[in-house]
């Protein structure tokens, strides 16, 4: 039940062990076929994508495995990273280095491109609570910056879907984390590092064992790590956003709106000199003069989050007799997590007209104004804070039935995450501070002022912010639950071998919950709209039976079948989802596979119970006023502007299930243990997709239709049109400017993928000089098509400016073993990927990961670890500042650690 890859016992071969060809082939993708022979048979496992015991790591769907060990030599950061890092994560995600998103405190993976909630995350088998706050703030999916990698046993991925074997979600393949069953003695592991370029300075303390007490065994761990930020102003190459030309951000201004012309400010800006590191400067433009700097952004936007995390774990087992074990385990994860993506800034009725009228100038004006670090006593002191808190939780039993084949497991899991945003915001006392108050409206309905420009103009100091900024704290939580009974063995003989059964039967419900700082709705602070309650919960039951059928002593066949219902927002949803495959062995070195499957998805309770949101972008790029003004993307004016363009979001409880189907077929030659070669090509169909549209892909469509690069009358621009609601192009003020944009999530009409997996091993030995291996995992996808509504074209991804996965990537490593020295060194190319301005493609890019280690007695190491060994950094200006891919490639150059282990105990 919770593993995918079953333990392997120790026996000797050839000279190797083979819990060393097993490594070597997990390390790999687990792609390859072990040669046995008769006197030495394989012990039965249990793979990812089945729950039948068999003799075979290889199934009829690809497996990719990655161990403990990797985690280290191959010098992945933490769960995610090595998940991102596999080949078959081809989807671009915002993790938690992104900055401007709605989870910057959580990490998720997209196999296959289809985004994060297609993939099922299971922990030991068994489902955990989704991050509570959607993702993009739309779709749910499992956390994974909160699985601590002290007890990880290994990381399992099954590459195709799978909603046979484990139900909704399963469509792009299944991650399966299985920790550590048993341990004896003490294992300490410490391990400190940094960054080159400066910044993010971490380190991490590990704990764990395990000990026996008569029929009782327990198994324990803590993890302890703490992480620095990384500003963007601590790389030289995005710490100024005027490196490449482009004007510097205005920080200081009023505008006379009947004209359009900035009124001067006088020597405001000297007064400011010292601002902003120094970078302050009176801009003198065509319209008139303002205060301006360079380093505005860079200020306030880290481009690595801080973090703060421990995570507890125990395990016992006790075994009643010789067949019957009683289990329960125990994960406590708690993590704070602060980041920035911009300082607080004002502008005058921003929540009203956005202009008002000045008594004393008779004039109708804007001010505008961005507080500088030095006036608000650092950039800290605007820094979002996230205290997360999860915990997960299994009892159970399990055991085998006597005089049979058979064996049972029953279990209660449980798994809950809580999160607790305490978020920094300007009061609505700012507006009386700068404006005074406000003396009624005009004829039009604009708000009229008399306020004091001296004031406006003179820098504040700490104190006096603290007067004008509070904080608001919201609590959201997310919730799971599955009861759950399972038992396999052989149902009959058959001439080839028996006919082996494993039945399921699980019920379970699950809920969340959004709540909101009840200050947000009594006007307490600046410029916020209403905020509501979301919450809803469903219920689900499902059925499932999988046969190992053996047709002949060279041919297996696999079927699987499942029923599941759910419950939710007053009406029902059932699926029945089946799956086939095959495997031919022509030879004992020679395996042939093919799959089939059936798969579906629920739709996400955010979809469906998400009230009417208001809110406003990170930032956001207002293509059809760039198209407008003539300016290129990287210098104009209306890209990029933080804070970004209002939004208007709402959920729907008429969503229909989505249904997948995927296919594939491979051939894996292993004609010895050291030595293993395998090729899949994999195929993927998703119907009736729930999707949130992206505003920012509504903006570009928007932007295409509105100037005649797409037809206006097409079922695409009729939609993206009414999408996004604008200022008329006479107005007073901000002419053409975007009000709100309307997202909603929708049945799209399908997607589709397709794509081939390539990998290989080769292990050899050389007396006097030690082992060496080699690896090497490939993915090209060859197709990728979206249709958005039934009458739409479909879009070509791979060809898409707009589509930011990778369309191809490739893993290598060559590793030596001697006999007290370790050493890997990791090579990672990425395919092409548009440019910022979406004017061309990145060429390919590779980076480079180093690790050694020595062992001292038997029982200790210590060792260094080097990412990004050649301290490279993608750089685009092409779409404006950061001036890199922001979210596909990272920025913070060469990392080093040095790392110390030591086991106490036998």
């Amino acid at each position: 039940m919770g593993g995918l890859q079953g333990e392997k016992a120790l026996k000797k071969n050839s000279g190797y062990s083979l819990t060393a060809v097993a490594l070597a082939i997990a390390t790999l993708s687990q792609h390859a076929q072990a040669a046995d022979t008769d006197d030495n048979p394989t012990e039965k496992v249990v793979i990812t994508g089945s729950r039948i015991a068999r003799a075979s790591q290889e199934g009829p769907t690809s497996v990719t495995v990655i161990t403990a060990e990797d985690l280290e030599k191959k010098g992945y950061k933490n769960v995610f990273d090595a998940l991102n890092s596999q080949t078959q994560s081809t989807g671009f995600v915002q993790g938690a280095d992104y900055g401007n998103t709605f989870t910057p405190a959580a990490n998720a993976v997209s196999l296959r491109g289809l985004g994060a909630n297609h993939t099922l995350v299971l922990l030991n088998g068994r489902r955990v609570a989704d991050y509570p706050i959607a993702y993009e703030g739309s779709i749910n999916f499992v956390d994974l910056a909160n699985i601590p990698s002290a007890l990880i046993d290994r990381i399992e991925i099954l590459n195709g879907g799978a909603s046979a074997i484990y139900g909704s979600d399963a469509i792009a393949g299944v991650v399966n984390v299985i920790l550590k069953k048993q341990a004896s003695g003490v294992d300490v592991d410490l391990k400190v590092g940094t960054t080159q370029r400066g910044g993010g300075s971490n380190a991490r303390v590990q704990i764990s064992g395990g000990a026996e007490f008569g029929k009782l065994s327990a198994i324990f761990a803590a993890e302890i790590s703490r992480r620095d930020a990384i500003w963007s102003k601590d790389r030289d190459f995005m710490a100024d956003t005027t490196l490449h030309g482009a004007a510097p951000t205005s920080v200081l201004s009023r505008k006379n709106v009947d004209n359009g012309r900035y009124i001067d400010l006088g020597d405001s800006c000297q007064r400011m000199a010292g601002h902003f590191g120094n970078s302050l400067v009176r801009v003198n433009g065509s319209k008139g003069a303002y205060c301006a700097s360079g380093q505005a952004s860079p200020s306030f936007w880290t481009t690595q989050t801080e973090n703060h995390s421990e995570n507890l774990f125990g395990g016992l087992n006790y075994a009643v007799n010789e067949r019957t074990n009683l289990f329960g385990e125990l994960a406590l994860g708690f993590n704070t997590t602060r980041n920035n993506t911009r300082g607080p800034s004002w502008t005058s009725e921003a929540a009203g007209n956005g202009y008002f009228f000045n008594r004393d100038s008779g004039r109708n004006e804007v001010w505008s104004k961005r507080f500088s670090p030095e006036e608000i006593g650092g950039a800290t002191r605007f820094n979002r804070q996230w205290d997360d808190s999860a915990a997960s939780l299994a009892v159970g039993v399990r055991g085998d039935i006597a005089a049979s084949s058979w064996n049972y497991e029953a279990s209660y899991s449980a798994s809950s995450y809580v999160s607790k945003d305490n978020r920094p915001r300007l009061l609505k006392a700012i507006d009386s501070y700068f404006l005074g108050p406000k003396l009624g409206e005009d004829a039009d309905g604009v708000a009229i002022y008399a306020p004091d420009a001296a004031r406006f103009t003179q820098p504040i100091t700490p104190a006096q912010f603290d007067q004008l900024a509070g904080a608001s704290r919201s609590k959201d939580k997310a919730w799971t639950q599955t009861l759950s009974i399972s038992g396999s063995g052989e149902l009959l003989a058959l001439p080839a071998g028996p006919l082996k059964l494993a039945a399921v039967a699980e019920l379970g419900s699950q809920g969340f919950r959004n709540q909101p700082d009840e200050r947000i709705n009594q006007g307490v602070y600046y410029n916020s709209a209403n905020a509501q309650i979301t919450s809803g919960s469903r219920s689900r039951y499902a059925l499932g039976a999988e046969f190992n059928l053996p047709l002949h002593q060279q041919l297996n066949a696999t079927l699987a079948g499942r029923y599941d219902h759910y419950s939710f927002a007053g009406r029902k949803d059932s699926k029945l989802t089946y799956n086939a495959g095959l495997e031919y062995r022509p030879a004992k070195s020679l395996l042939l596979r093919g799959n089939y499957a059936t798969s579906f998805r629920a739709p996400d309770m955010n979809y469906i119970y998400a009230a009417k949101t208001r809110g406003y972008y990170a930032s956001s790029t207002d293509y059809y006023r760039c198209k407008l003004s003539g300016q290129p993307l990287a210098d104009c004016e209306f890209a990029n502007q933080s804070p970004g363009a209002n939004y208007i979001q709402t959920g729907s409880k008429e969503l229909r299930s989505e249904n997948g189907k995927s296919y594939g077929y491979g051939v894996v030659w292993s004609p010895a243990s050291s030595f293993d070669i395998s090729a899949d090509y994999w195929n993927i169909r998703i119907k009736d997709l729930v999707t949130n549209l992206d505003a920012d892909t509504i903006l570009r469509d928007e932007a295409d239709c509105r100037t005649g690069v797409q037809d206006a009358g097409s079922v695409l621009c009729l939609d993206a049109l009414a999408r996004v609601h604008r200022n008329p192009a006479n107005a007073v003020f901000e002419p053409n400017a975007i009000r709100e944009v309307m997202v909603n999530p929708i049945n799209a009409a399908n997607e589709r993928t397709s794509g081939v997996d390539l990998t290989g091993k080769w292990r050899w030995k050389k007396a006097g000089w030690g082992s060496f291996l080699v690896q090497a995992s490939y993915t090209r996808v060859l197709s990728h098509h979206y249709r958005q509504f039934s009458k739409d074209p479909e879009t070509d991804q791979l060809k898409s400016m707009q589509n930011s996965n990778w369309p191809s990537k490739l893993n290598g490593s060559l590793g030596w073993t001697g006999e007290s020295w370790r050493t890997t060194l990791q090579l990672d190319r990425y395919g092409r990927i548009p440019n910022g301005d979406q004017s061309g493609r990145l060429s390919p890019y590779v980076l480079a990961n180093w690790s050694a280690s020595y062992q001292f007695g038997k029982n200790g190491s210590v060792g260094v670890i080097v990412n990004n060994v050649l301290d490279k950094v993608r750089l685009d200006p092409s779409g404006g500042w950061p001036f890199y891919p922001v979210g596909s490639y990272s920025p913070h150059g060469r990392q080093a650690w040095l790392q110390l282990s030591y086991h106490f105990g036998s």
